[in-house]
């Protein structure tokens, strides 16, 4: 099960582009796009920024958005999983 001390990577075959603030994704394998809203976009470049780790996603957002702690880790998780699931992002060993 996902919880916050993993990290996550890209897939290999992802592209990704921001358009109009929203991100847009290409599986180059399945060919399959993907959007994503304003906060998946913001949840997306702060994998980026740092490299997965997802309590430093975690944190970042927690300081992005007012929200409570145990919602924002229960929709980031959740996010993550289908991410994971769509084939997006593979987790690795922290």
């Amino acid at each position: 099960m996902l919880d916050i001390t993993q990290k996550v990577t890209f897939a290999d075959t992802i592209f990704a582009q921001e358009v109009d603030g929203e991100m847009v994704l290409l599986d180059m394998e399945s060919e399959n796009y993907f959007g994503l809203d304003a906060v998946g976009t913001d949840i997306w470049q702060q994998i980026e920024t740092h490299e997965g780790d997802l309590q430093k996603v975690f944190d970042a957002l927690l300081q992005m958005y007012e929200v409570d702690e145990e919602r924002l880790r229960q929709d980031l998780l959740t996010f993550v999983e289908r991410l994971t699931q769509s084939g997006l992002v593979k987790v690795v060993a922290a």
